[in-house]
């Protein structure tokens, strides 16, 4: 079984803002990767941004300067 570790989940309304979200932090160098949205939370979309945990600040700033909407930014299990 693989351990589970402390992760920074990023969901989003749409699609369309997830694979945003992958273009601005691949060009950016950001960490990360989308993965399919864990059965334990909710989303509009089945896609979220997965990263280390403090990487929470740098993520949020390139979401803001991109104009990329998120839904929920959870620390949990992943």
């Amino acid at each position: 079984m693989i351990k589970k570790t402390m992760r920074l989940v990023i969901t989003f309304y749409t699609t369309t803002e997830a694979m945003a979200m992958e273009r601005a932090c691949r060009d950016a160098g950001a960490d990360g990767r989308l993965i399919p949205v864990p059965g334990s939370i909710r989303a509009g979309c089945g896609l979220a941004w997965c990263a280390a945990p403090q990487s929470e600040e740098a993520l949020s700033r390139l979401m803001r300067e991109q104009g990329i909407a998120c839904e929920q930014m959870l620390r949990c299990l992943v």
